[in-house]
């Protein structure tokens, strides 16, 4: 080999792995994207002002604005017929739901005077507490929801489930509310809408998501998850309700909640 052909060949060689590098640089950019540190952070600045406008002009319920809280207070009467009227009633409706094993309890509807005060802006508590029985949070037509249990101590839903109504609430004493969805509510303004607030402050929704039914699988131990939703386009932690236990809410809240007077 003379030395022209030995350039010629030192150079191909030099040129043929500049090449190499570069490809392999470019390549290893596009596998490893971009550093996740430069990437958007989901924000938790939460803020549940724009939901307040559901709760104006409801009959049963009054708020107020003070700073980083609202307070709510309800006459928790439904908007909606109920076999647990009393008969006299314009919204007294004898059981026309689909549950042939319905069952009346001997309870009847009665006007409540029950008080939310809880945060605007929402956020992850550090230390989760447990739902109690009772009021734990208002749907957006005054109804209180209670929790996934029935009282005395913490028994399954499976007795009490016979003797909700047509749009699947029951009265405890006077006390109407919800235990699992309201179907009232979610016929009336879609399985995806904006159902209402636990007492955390944060909204819970309905049972379905970007045309997709949610199960409790898909939510975490407090029957929530953080998504874009039609009133928080740019994410917001929420609870669902669903058709499977525990129907509202799962081990606790997951902010921290407020108070709760009757």
């Amino acid at each position: 080999m003379n030395h022209q052909q030995f350039l010629k060949r030192s150079l191909f060689f030099v040129f043929s792995l500049i090449i190499f590098i570069s490809c392999s640089s470019s390549e290893d950019v596009n596998k490893e994207d971009v550093d996740d540190t430069l990437l958007p952070i989901p924000s938790t600045n939460y803020d549940t002002t724009p939901i307040l406008i559901f709760f104006d002009n409801i009959e049963a319920v009054s708020y107020s604005v003070s700073g980083n809280t609202v307070t709510f207070t309800t006459t928790d009467l439904p908007n909606h017929t109920s076999p647990y009227w009393n008969s006299s009633h314009p919204l007294y409706e004898a059981y026309n739901g689909t549950n042939s094993n319905w069952n009346k309890n001997p309870n009847s509807i009665g006007e409540q005077n029950i008080t939310f005060t809880m945060p605007l802006n929402p956020s992850e508590s550090s230390i989760k507490t447990a739902t109690p029985l009772g009021p734990i949070g208002i749907a957006r037509n005054g109804v209180v929801f209670f929790n996934q249990y029935a009282g005395p101590n913490n028994q399954p839903l499976t007795n009490e489930i016979d003797s909700f109504d047509q749009w699947l609430g029951h009265p405890a004493g006077t006390q109407y509310h919800y235990h699992i969805e309201p179907s009232f509510l979610t016929n009336n303004f879609g399985k995806n809408a904006f159902l209402g607030l636990l007492s955390d402050g944060f909204p819970v929704y309905g049972p379905e998501e970007n045309g997709s039914t949610i199960i409790s699988s898909n939510l975490d131990d407090y029957h929530g998850h953080t998504h874009e939703t039609a009133d928080f386009p740019d994410g917001m932690y929420h609870y669902h309700v669903t058709a499977d236990a525990p129907y509202l809410n799962g081990n606790g809240f997951f902010g921290t909640a407020g108070t709760i007077t009757r």
